[in-house]
């Protein structure tokens, strides 16, 4: 009876990048940006965490997240 989500990073966890608000979301798979990359700063996985507990789309998932590099 327990309502989860796990949002995985992009294999390039950026602490110094800065929030973007261009995000896509996937499955369970690492995505790609356009650039080909797997990155996201940590502003925009912030921002995609809070967007998925103010509007669950992805209830009892694992979901991706891959943003566009600055």
């Amino acid at each position: 009876d327990l309502n989860w989500a796990f949002l995985s990073p992009a294999a390039f966890f950026d602490a110094e990048g800065k929030r973007s608000g261009a995000y896509q979301l996937g499955g369970e798979e690492l995505i790609l940006n356009q650039a080909g990359n797997s990155y996201v700063s940590y502003a925009d996985y912030a921002t995609a965490m809070i967007d998925e507990a103010t509007a669950p789309k992805h209830l009892n998932q694992r979901f991706s997240i891959v943003g566009e590099t600055a």
